[in-house]
């Protein structure tokens, strides 16, 4: 519920805090004092409208999903409208776009216009009915729970066969250039490192002929080598640290003869022409190692498209099992159905009745399998669609519908906002509305603008907005106030004794409605 709401600067409004309770609230006051100003300040509050208003603000008690919308909740939370050079929304001080603070508060809160369709909606319909069906056997619950069930098992595996479909157009496509991806890299057949080791063979070759003259010089050495003994034999010296060091001299030079001694056998163009072909397929996949993981994939996709008529197979079989469960169960949910849609027409034309309409009817047909099943409910008053009955009409038969809907309800269904719902109606007619809106208080806060004293009168807060000289306020009244007021909305600003009387009563009548 909105707890209280703030409202500073806005037109004829300077200032204005009003503190709400639970149930049917209504505002009364005489034309141009800024009723539907104030409404539409509550709404813009919640990004649901805009104005200009300095601030609007509501603070309300619903748990909002902190995990979806990324908003901590507070207690209370707070959701704001400041209108400076432009327009800025908060909830709990946390800035927001329009969007997404009505994104939030749409979970709670609903303006019901006249562009509103949404409780005739398909599935609204189908809940209501199936809630109704719920109420005397808990079989429909159960059959729901697993069509949807093997619904969204069939939709899923009817995609696999659909992506199969437009794969086989294109597989032997698919098929040779995945073959000749793998070929590309096969003929090169490449391991890792070896083309940092033929870069080092292309070095040595490269050098090869210096390095042979250069040791052929160095081995000049070993022709003197007796001759450096000999002197230090005769300075009564050990040579055994120079025998050593030209011992591992000559295993160095040796070593590197039969090292370059090996690279006679090395055909040089084969060695230059594996380097390029190592070194495209670097360029084109960044490493050795990038060649191979890719080639790897590319086996295990043939792989797939080789055995997609096995994989098509089992999706088929699957497929024509859940085609049959989804029709079977779809078939009872419909059986269901048509055994409580009779008590359906039967019910909403008890509250039409009591609303002054008749002749609503509800039919179903069926459609194409969708998560709600394969029917459709479709309702029109006096054979009339619903987009060419009057602005009254729609009003008291969206008001039918939302009584069926909130008789199955358990909880809060939040906050309604009702744009003059009893406006140009006669006195029984908007008695009937009231009736209803008291009923559906129960389970919704519902703010409504009231032009009639049978609506005001049952109200559980009643607000007067007012002029006082060219700024308007606003007033919760207390119970001789409210007498005051309906009097002066039946005889006008003169109030008649009659009318207090007439007021007076319907007060003490709307205490025995329940």
């Amino acid at each position: 519920m909105i707890e209280r709401f703030y409202l500073k600067e806005y037109l004829s409004f300077q200032e204005s805090e009003l503190n709400f309770e639970n149930g049917l609230i209504v505002f009364t006051g005489p034309s141009g004092s800024g009723k539907s100003l104030l409404m539409e300040s509550i709404l813009a509050s919640v990004g649901g409208a805009s104005c200009d208003a300095s601030i609007c603000e509501s603070s309300v008690t619903w748990e909002i999903d902190e995990e979806k919308s990324g908003i901590c909740n507070e207690e209370p939370n707070v959701f704001k409208h400041i209108k400076k050079e432009k327009s800025r929304y908060f909830i709990n001080n946390q800035s927001l776009s329009r969007r997404s603070i009505s994104a939030v508060a749409s979970n709670y809160l609903r303006h019901l216009s006249l562009k509103d369709f949404s409780d005739f909606e398909n599935e609204n319909l189908l809940n209501i009915l199936d809630a109704r069906a719920g109420a005397k056997s808990q079989k429909i619950a159960k059959v729901k729970e697993q069509y949807k069930k093997s619904f969204l098992a069939y939709q899923e595996v009817k995609k696999e066969l659909q992506k199969i479909a437009e794969e086989e157009k294109k597989i032997v496509e698919l098929k040779e250039f995945t073959a000749y991806e793998i070929k590309k890299i096969q003929e090169i057949n490449p391991t890792v490192g070896e083309d940092e080791e033929l870069l080092q063979i292309k070095k040595e070759l490269s050098r090869k002929e210096k390095i042979l003259g250069t040791i052929e010089s160095a081995n000049e050495i070993f022709h003197y080598e007796h001759l450096v003994s000999s002197a230090l034999e005769a300075l009564d010296e050990s040579s055994s640290f120079f025998d050593d060091a030209m011992n591992e001299l000559r295993g160095i030079l040796e070593n590197a003869q039969e090292r370059l001694s090996a690279l006679d056998d090395v055909d040089v163009e084969e060695v230059l022409n594996r380097i390029e072909s190592l070194s495209s397929l670097k360029r084109r996949y960044g490493s050795i190692e990038e060649a191979l993981e890719y080639k790897k994939q590319k086996e295990l996709e043939l792989q797939k498209y080789e055995n997609i008529e096995v994989a098509k197979n089992d999706l088929q079989v699957r497929y024509e099992k859940l085609s049959v469960e989804v029709k079977e169960l779809a078939d009872e949910l419909s059986s269901l159905r048509t055994k409580a849609l009779s008590g359906f027409n039967k019910e909403l034309n008890s509250y039409l009745s009591s609303l002054y309409l008749q002749n609503a009817k509800i039919t179903m047909t069926q459609v194409d399998y969708n998560l709600s099943g394969q029917d459709r409910l479709d309702i029109k008053l006096n054979e009339t669609e619903l987009s060419k009955i009057s602005t009254g009409e729609f009003n008291r038969l969206r008001l039918a519908i939302l009584a069926l809907k909130s008789e199955s309800m358990s909880s809060s269904g939040g906050v309604l906002m009702l744009d003059e719902i009893d406006a140009n109606l006669s006195g029984e007619e908007s008695m009937s509305v009231a009736k209803v809106l008291k009923q559906l208080s129960k389970h919704f806060q519902i703010f409504v603008i009231s032009h009639q004293p049978q609506l005001t009168s049952m109200g559980d807060q009643h607000f007067l907005v007012y002029k006082d000289g060219k700024i308007s306020k606003t007033k919760e009244l207390n119970m001789n106030e409210r007498i005051d007021e309906i009097a002066r909305i039946i005889s006008g600003e003169t109030v008649s004794e009659e009318a207090r009387k007439f007021a007076k009563e319907l007060l003490e009548a709307s205490r025995c409605v329940s």
